[in-house]
């Protein structure tokens, strides 16, 4: 790696502080941005539990809402590793203008402060529900184009995209990469609360012997996506050459599960003798299936998947 300084928004949230781990351990500068309204510490503390000699640490306590904030945050970077956000989809469709102010209106802050200080590329994560009901599978980066949105968080990260693209047309300088996650699952994914991811809740109900809840019939599918896979996504988008800026790349595993195999898989690892799963009605907002097509990302930024589903979830033993 050499660049001298980089920052990380939502540092202390899930997939924030694994950026922020992995940066830490190749010796680099970074200045964490998290107002913990859903980060926490000590995913912080896990993350510089992995700090080289020579790699230095600046967290700031702050929204990205507050433009002061941002410009601080982004004084002599090199790389944004965007990932501060509201990402709750039934919390979006219960409070749009929350979800908008932290998602658009923080966006903005972050991108214009980006821009201000000088920062030469700026990696921006976007999400697989801009696909909406598209049933074109596996979804490649232009069928989003073709998507009825299916919630506000939807909507938001459309013209995250939107903005990023422009942004790189207008500000040639500051160079926006959008990475489309596909359900990411690791360790320090919470999983409590209404809103938690489907792997780290239904971990926890095994281990704890309480009941799975699968929304639907368990035939939906999910292109679940390890988050050491996210991690290696942005190094190569934030290295990657040719012409980048302005484009936004699919980062999944290109493999389609449904519920009701994650369930057997996680049963297996975690509790071979827990019952059956118990169904309800599909949740507004959700999509019915998620399953990627990868190759624009492994053309330009020539990335491959290190894990699968299952060696991921070994990994997070």
């Amino acid at each position: 790696m050499n660049e001298k300084r980089w920052l990380v928004t939502g540092a202390a949230g899930f997939i924030g502080s694994h950026l922020l781990e992995a940066l830490m351990e190749a010796g680099q500068d970074v200045v964490g941005l998290d107002n913990l309204s859903s980060g926490y510490a000590r995913n912080i503390e896990a993350a510089l539990g992995k700090r080289a000699s020579g790699a230095s640490f600046e967290f700031i306590e702050g929204d990205i809402r507050d433009i002061a904030v941002c410009e601080r945050a982004c004084r002599n970077v090199n790389v944004v590793l965007h990932h501060a956000a509201y990402v709750s989809v039934p919390g979006s469709l219960a409070d749009p203008a929350l979800t908008h102010a932290v998602n658009v209106d923080g966006f903005v802050n972050v991108l214009q402060a980006a821009k201000n200080a000088g920062v030469r590329r700026f990696i921006y994560a976007s999400s697989s529900a801009v696909y909406g009901n598209c049933a074109k599978l596996p979804s490649r980066e232009e069928d989003a184009a073709l998507a009825k949105l299916l919630s506000p968080y939807a909507l938001t990260k459309a013209v995250n995209e939107l903005y990023a693209a422009a942004w790189s047309g207008i500000y040639a300088s500051l160079q926006c990469v959008g990475l489309r996650y596909f359900n990411v699952f690791g360790a320090r994914q919470d999983p409590n609360g209404p809103y938690a991811a489907v792997i780290p809740r239904w971990i926890d109900a095994l281990k704890n012997g309480a009941p799975v809840t699968i929304y639907g019939d368990g035939t939906s599918s999910r292109d679940f996506c390890y988050v050491k896979n996210v991690v290696s996504a942005n190094m190569l988008a934030a290295y990657a050459s040719g012409d980048v800026s302005g484009q936004v790349f699919n980062i999944a595993c290109g493999e389609k599960t449904t519920l009701n195999e994650l369930f057997s898989v996680l049963k297996n690892r975690f509790d071979k003798q827990a019952k059956e799963c118990v169904y309800e009605p599909f949740r507004a907002g959700d999509i019915a299936h998620s399953f990627a097509s990868i190759e624009r990302a492994r053309s330009y930024l020539n990335y491959k998947p290190i894990y699968s589903l299952e060696n991921g979830i070994k990994d997070m033993e």
